[in-house]
Order: C-alpha cells, then sequence, then structure tokens
C-alpha cells in the first residue's frame, strides 16, 4: 500500500503550496508520488508550474519522479449521475420522466468532496504510486470530508439494510404513489455496490500508511484553529504527522514593525509547539512561490512517522466503584465544546463543530451511561453494568475498542 499524506489548515495558510513541497520533498527521497489538487484554479499545477493534463484526471509529470493531478469534480459528478441515471432507466420510464444529457449536467455543490475522495481511492488502487499526497480544502471542511464515508455508510445501513426490511416498507406505498413497483433487487444492488466502495475509501482514509499534515501560519488564531481540528480528526481516525509552521519571518529586524510581527509569531509558534506534535518551521520567501526550485527553497521535510493516538480501550475500574469506563484519545477537546449522548448502541460525541457517532464496545450496549469527563486528553465515559451482565466476566483489565 502507498504511504498517503493528506495536507490542510486554515484558509489562506498557503495549504496548496506546502502540499506540492511535501510532494516533491518525498519525489527527492525517492519515492515515485502523485500529488493531487482540488481542482481549483490555483491548484498544484500551478504551483509546481505544470503543463496542461493530455486528458481530465491524467497525471502530468512535474519533476523526477513526481506526477501531479487535479481532482476533476465536473467529469465525475457528469459521469457518476448518467451511471446512475442508466441503472435507474425503467423505473425512471415507468415514471414517465425524460432522462438528462451530458451536455445539460452541472455539477452540484458538495460535487467536489466526491470527487477528490474518488481521485485518491483511484490513485490507491492503480498501484502505480509509492507516495500520495493530496491537498484538502481548509480544516473544518477537510475534518468533514474525512468523516464523509463513515458517515454515508452509516445512513446507507440504516436506509437501506442488507436484511430488505425497508425494502418491504416502501413497495406497497411507492405502488400507491406511483402506479409501478420498487425495484427493490436493483435498490439493493446499487446500495451494495455504494456500501463496498464506501468502504474502500474508508480503509485507505483510515488505514495505518495515512497521515494528516497540518499547515498554519503562526498568529493569534492558529493555535486554536489546529486545536479544534485535531480533536474533531480524533473522531474519525487518521493520524496526526506534523504540523508546518508557515511564512515565518526572519527575526532581528531593525524595522520596529517586522520585529514586533516576527516577535508575535514566535509566541504563537511556541503555542504550536506545545500542542504536542512536530513542528517544521517554513520561511517566507518575500514573493510569491512558483515552481519547484522555490518549493526546494522552502526546505519542507519529506513525510515522516504519524503520532498515533492511544487506541480506546475499555477499563475495568469494577473492583473501585462498580464501574466501567470507556477510554476515547481526543486531544485538543474542551468541557464547554464537547458533548456526549447515549442514542442505543451508539455515543453521540460533539467537540465544537465535529460531530460523530460512534458504536459501543459489545460489553457496554447493555449497561448504563452515567457520565463523561475530560483526563489527560482523552474523553472518559462511565458506565454501570446492570445486573447478571452479560459478558462482564470476561473482561480482563483492558483491550483495545475496534
Amino acid at each position: 500500500m502507498p504511504r498517503t499524506v493528506l495536507v490542510t489548515g486554515p484558509g489562506g495558510a498557503g495549504v496548496t503550496t506546502l502540499a506540492a513541497a511535501t510532494a516533491l520533498a518525498g519525489a527527492r527521497a525517492g519515492h515515485r508520488t502523485l500529488a493531487i489538487g482540488t481542482g481549483l484554479s490555483c491548484g498544484l499545477a500551478a504551483v509546481l508550474g505544470t503543463r496542461p493534463a493530455a486528458g481530465p484526471g491524467q497525471p502530468v509529470e512535474a519533476a523526477d519522479g513526481l506526477w501531479t493531478v487535479e481532482a476533476d469534480s465536473a467529469r465525475h459528478f457528469r459521469e457518476g449521475f448518467l451511471a446512475a441515471q442508466d441503472r435507474a432507466g425503467t423505473f425512471l420510464s415507468a415514471l414517465g420522466a425524460e432522462p438528462l444529457d451530458d451536455d445539460e449536467l452541472t455539477e452540484l455543490p458538495g460535487a467536489g468532496a466526491l470527487a477528490l475522495l474518488s481521485t485518491l481511492h483511484e490513485a490507491h488502487r492503480s498501484g502505480r504510486w509509492q507516495l500520495i499526497v493530496s491537498a484538502l480544502p481548509p480544516a473544518p471542511e477537510a475534518v468533514r470530508l474525512l468523516a464523509l464515508p463513515d458517515q454515508l455508510l452509516r445512513y446507507l445501513g440504516r436506509l437501506l439494510p442488507a436484511q430488505r426490511r425497508t425494502a418491504h416498507t416502501l413497495r406497497p406505498l411507492l405502488a400507491q404513489l406511483t402506479g409501478v413497483s420498487l425495484p427493490a433487487a436493483a435498490l439493493y444492488d446499487s446500495a451494495a455496490r455504494w456500501s463496498r466502495e464506501l468502504t474502500a475509501v474508508r480503509d485507505v482514509l483510515t488505514g495505518p500508511g495515512t497521515c494528516v499534515r497540518w499547515v498554519v501560519e503562526p498568529g493569534p488564531r492558529a493555535e486554536a484553529v489546529l486545536r479544534s481540528a485535531r480533536a474533531g480528526l480524533a473522531l474519525h481516525g487518521p493520524a496526526s504527522e506534523a504540523v508546518l509552521a508557515n511564512r515565518l519571518l526572519p527575526t532581528g529586524s531593525p524595522d520596529p514593525w517586522l520585529a514586533g510581527l516576527a516577535a508575535r509569531q514566535r509566541l504563537a509558534l511556541a503555542e504550536l509547539v506545545a500542542e504536542g506534535l512536530p513542528v517544521h518551521e517554513i520561511p517566507h520567501l518575500g514573493r510569491p512561490v512558483s515552481g519547484p526550485a522555490d518549493l526546494e527553497t522552502l526546505q519542507v521535510p519529506p513525510p515522516g512517522d504519524p503520532v498515533p493516538l492511544p487506541g480506546r480501550v475499555v477499563e475495568d475500574g469494577r473492583s473501585a466503584d462498580g464501574l466501567l469506563r470507556w477510554r476515547l484519545p481526543l486531544p485538543g477537546a474542551r468541557r464547554d465544546e464537547l458533548t456526549v449522548v447515549r442514542r442505543g448502541d451508539e455515543l453521540v460525541v460533539t467537540t465544537g463543530p465535529y460531530r460523530h457517532c460512534l458504536v459501543l464496545p459489545p460489553l457496554l450496549r447493555d449497561c448504563t451511561l452515567t457520565g463523561a469527563g475530560l483526563e489527560d486528553g482523552a474523553l472518559v465515559t462511565r458506565f454501570a453494568p446492570v445486573p447478571r451482565h452479560r459478558g462482564a466476566e470476561a473482561l480482563n483489565g483492558s483491550r483495545p475498542v475496534r
């Protein structure tokens, strides 16, 4: 499996530029590298100074060992829409619907996120690359993007369960409304295909070879944005690798204004270092960055080892206070931004603007949630076993929760 580095940060921090520099550093280290851009006007190809691609989605060689490709959201949307329309042709014809043609389709909001995930998955599946570097949208959108496959799988499982109970409920209703029967077999075949594709993408994003590299410009909001985004990311799986502190000014300037700005950057840099991730200082060149020569001047390091979070574990405290505890690493979370709600066999955790539904370990599903708190960068939820709790005696110390 190739190594995958996902690069994000606050908007305007230089994510695209440093994603390109990361990819170039990987190629210079001897890895056959693909850099994936978001298809925006100021994309990776523009930073690297490469020629236009020969066709949509075709990688272009940017330097020795380095290729770049932009996720083509318009093409991805049209192809996906037309394929779905073709599969539903019989049902749509029975309703009297008029099919849409390729030349009248315009991508909808959100198509770019799906195109980026699809391009990333295709790059993995091709087997051509040793290192894949992808520039992501700004941090809040990036965390939601990384959570998207898992969320869609959850919705799909609820709305179209494998046992087809939903189809038996919907078919008589739709038959009354439309005069035609619901093509349940085709619907569930599509659901199974979507499930396989989403699972494959999720496995890429959460696999041990994938990590997130953060780009921030040290300033008043840099630490707060990074802290909040790291807490949101911890809910979904990918490990962080490093922080690139971008556009640092030199210290010791005789100009009082520049000297004061550099001093404020250094104070903000100390806050970033306190977050516990490796921090690499990237200088301000005093000019726009363009082409491999400028990117190498930045001296961005090749990807290092990710900083793994501790595993999610169930701790047995029954001998002390009669409770079981589920410890969930959540670096950067704050009590005033955190809510925990039990919903059936799931725990709905919200930290700041991010929310995730976590399936409870089997051992805790018949227990009662009695409280939760933050302890040393982890969310610790407390559960009281019910009398004769099934399987409670099987717990021996702590064990990972999958």
